[in-house]
């Protein structure tokens, strides 16, 4: 057989792999059915570890946080094994390399065998972003959230047909999926949804502009579960879902095999109306110097009123045995140090601000 191991580290890829530190909200490995001692030649999965749901990771430590080892009859197999292990990882209230292990598996390269030490330089040598893990079918996920709100739907609608008996409203099947873009550059996409039986598949019909595409979806959920199983045109598939963000709390965030799409599932009405409102841009926060990090700020090298070049060393935040040096980026007068040394800092806390 063959067998592969990622190691899963505390870290952001879309940050340079920046490390991340606090509490473990949720951790669920995928199931195992490899242990240690197990004397047969199985192939299935294995995790080592030593974190726990609830756990923290510290600042203080190694960013590695598991061991993620997959045994198949040959590599091809091997790395499906892993493909699909990856996608049943929920790691949640820390950043991960999982979308990272996720797009090397996906590689062309990698997947034929030609790849040496120097694959990561010379294929991510500008670093790690969200286009270099593209979905081979966006639009399966596209489905799979508009198939995940109608299960909702269906839910309230049972639950308010048991406390109100004769106000029941049937929920719609027709939707419009908006997909949350950068800076409001949003996409919508029409979706159907089929009739919904029990054990049976729906039939959910998106309106890519190549043309309609049908999905026969089954899924297997439950309320609070961050994973979804099911089959789509009789394959079977494992997702990792959330709903109600952060930064919208009517969004979904789907992801699988790496790629994540955050969405708003809607009626067509709603749709129009969204389109119309303004994008609100984020303040400006260019006359900041950021914590890209959590760590511990262990030197503010200026002070208020101090003239600074750019290329000027500004702080130094310490974090998993690592020293991260941040420097101006242009020059300006110091206006308001906002951090002291000693203080833990967040992600995108403020330490310095220029006038």
């Amino acid at each position: 057989g063959w067998a592969i191991e990622c190691r899963i580290n505390a870290e952001d890829p879309f940050r340079n792999f920046l490390p991340s530190t606090g509490r473990l909200v949720r951790f669920e490995p995928p199931a195992q059915n490899l242990f240690q001692g197990q004397a047969t030649t199985e192939v299935g999965v294995r995790v080592d570890t030593g974190v726990v749901d609830g756990g923290e990771i510290p600042m203080y430590y190694d960013s590695m946080i598991a061991k993620l080892i997959v045994h198949g009859s040959d590599r091809n197999d091997a790395i499906a094994r892993m493909r699909e292990a990856l996608n049943a990882f929920v790691i949640k209230g820390v950043q991960s390399n999982i979308p990272f292990q996720a797009a090397l598996l996906a590689h062309p390269k990698f997947v034929s065998g030609d790849f040496n030490t120097g694959f990561i330089a010379e294929h991510y040598a500008h670093g790690f972003s969200a286009v270099d893990v593209p979905h081979d079918d966006p639009y399966f996920l596209v489905a799979l959230a508009a198939r995940l709100h109608m299960w909702y739907r269906n839910r309230a609608q049972g639950l308010q047909g048991q406390f109100w008996e004769g106000y029941k409203r049937l929920p719609g099947r027709e939707f419009t999926v908006c997909m949350l873009g950068k800076e409001g550059d949003n996409r919508y996409v029409d979706v159907h949804l089929g009739e919904v039986a029990l054990g049976q598949p729906c039939a959910v019909t998106v309106q890519a502009p190549e043309g309609a595409k049908v999905y026969q979806m089954i899924i297997d959920h439950y309320v609070g579960d961050a994973r979804v199983t099911g089959t789509v045109n009789g394959k079977p598939f494992t997702v990792q879902m959330a709903r109600g963000l952060a930064k919208n709390p009517l969004a979904t965030r789907v992801i699988h095999n790496g790629t994540q799409l955050d969405a708003i599932v809607m009626h067509p009405r709603t749709a129009e109306l969204h389109k119309l409102m303004p994008y609100k841009a984020p303040p400006d926060m260019s006359k900041f110097v950021l914590s890209p990090m959590p760590g511990l700020l262990v030197q503010v090298a200026v002070q208020p009123g101090q003239e600074v070049k750019a290329g000027e060393r500004v702080a130094v935040i310490e974090a998993m045995k690592m020293e991260n040096v941040l420097f101006a980026s242009a020059d300006g007068v110091v206006k308001e140090v906002r951090a002291q040394k000693g203080d833990s800092l967040a992600v995108d806390q403020a330490i310095v601000e220029f006038e």
